[in-house]
């Protein structure tokens, strides 16, 4: 009996990918190797984010860099430390940020729920622009002169989530804010492939940039990465960390704290929820430099290899099948299977029959209401893939 099975679940077949919801990525070995090596001894975990975010910043690009609970956590400590900057008293009170320059300018069209993870650190949003072309209202996207419009004295940053096409190009809205001596703090979440968005802050001049590591970096899925400017990156830290010493005693690590700026050290802040392990930090510091060598990409033959056992378990059916193949040569192929029109069994039928059987296949549900399955390979095996390929073709034949 496996450990799920022992607590009464079982293992699903995940073709959706790397969802938080499913567990993340897949680890490679040498990082599961890793994570149970760093749980045999202990060290110091200011230190061992330091000896982090040296790594970070070479493979980066950014001054410094710390190991976060999650780029949802990343984000609010990004939040917290352009609030906060190095005030103890500040930090002390956030959430609570009355009285404090706490806005934080974003396009109205880069809302989205996980923006949440910024307001958590007692941010207030300014929206800008609008969603035109969404609606059906205009041609126009938002545009670099309605960030500067919008800056007063309380405006504290600019959040901007990064996407393929996001408007305006990041760079333009990096030098609205700096104009302004504005920091910039982006999501970038899963923005990794391919590998060279790992120095977008360092290309770009965004001040901290937020990355899940528990994606195509495949470390253990509630890490991230926060990466940027020193400065910054250290009142995250300090707002992450355990606090609990005496200041005589600690010895604050040079790569991330600059101990002239240290008046004292805060008690625990409002990261302190969102603490990392030190088999995490270690663990997603291998993934990291797997990723970063592109380890990972002898395995995209593989990946589309399961895809085709799929797409010849279905030929004998009228099924419109649409294998999509990386752009950037890094990234899984991604197979598109639309049920279409006038079936009985529409795609969000399918979906559920596909979760109730056994054993339960989750495959992606993004496109449902166009009609389509998506079908990602990243974190199958091959006898899940053809598993997947049988009951395709029982329910769509």
């Amino acid at each position: 009996m496996g450990v799920y099975e022992s607590l009464g679940l079982s293992p699903v077949i995940n073709a959706t990918g790397t969802v938080t919801r499913l567990g993340g990525a897949p680890m490679p070995r040498t990082v599961l190797d890793a994570y149970r090596e760093a749980a045999s001894d202990w060290v110091p975990l200011d230190r061992l984010q330091a000896a982090a975010s040296k790594m970070i910043s070479q493979l980066t690009g950014a001054e410094a860099g710390i190991v976060t609970a999650g780029a949802a956590a990343g984000l609010t400590l990004g939040a917290a430390a352009m609030i906060a900057r190095m005030d103890l008293g500040k930090m002390e009170l956030l959430p609570r940020t009355e009285g404090m320059a706490n806005e934080f300018i974003v396009a109205r069209e880069h809302r989205n729920g996980y923006d949440h993870a910024v307001r958590a650190a007692g941010a207030r949003f300014v929206e800008v622009g609008f969603n035109e072309i969404t609606s059906g209202a205009g041609v126009r996207r938002v545009e670099a002169w309605e960030y500067e419009a919008a800056i007063t004295e309380r405006t504290v940053g600019v959040f901007y989530v990064f996407l393929d096409d996001s408007a305006p190009p990041l760079e333009e809205v990096v030098a609205v804010a700096h104009r302004h001596d504005l920091p910039v703090l982006v999501d970038a979440a899963g923005e990794l492939p391919p590998r060279s968005n790992l120095m977008m802050g360092s290309v770009t001049g965004a001040d901290l940039v937020a990355f899940s590591g528990g994606k195509a970096i495949r470390g253990p899925q509630s890490t991230g990465i926060l990466c940027g400017r020193r400065d910054l990156i250290g009142s995250a830290a300090l707002q992450m960390l355990d606090m609990d010493d005496h200041f005589e005693l600690w010895e604050p690590p040079a790569a991330l704290f600059d101990e002239a700026t240290l008046r004292g050290i805060p008690r625990h802040g409002i990261g302190r929820a969102m603490k990392v392990s030190k088999e995490e930090i270690v663990a997603l510091m291998t993934a990291l430099a797997l990723f970063a060598s592109g380890s990972y990409d002898e395995e995209l033959a593989a990946q589309r290899q399961r895809l085709q056992v799929i797409i010849e378990k279905l030929a004998a059916t009228d099924v419109v099948l649409t294998l999509h193949e990386s752009a950037n040569g890094e990234s899984s192929p991604i197979l598109d299977v639309v049920v279409g029109d006038g079936r009985a069994a529409t795609a969000t039928e399918v979906c559920q029959k596909l979760r109730g059987g056994k054993p339960p296949i989750y495959v992606g549900h993004h496109k449902l209401s166009h009609g389509v399955l998506v079908v990602n390979p990243l974190c199958m095996t091959d006898a899940g893939a053809s598993c997947l390929g049988e009951r395709l073709r029982e329910e769509l034949s």
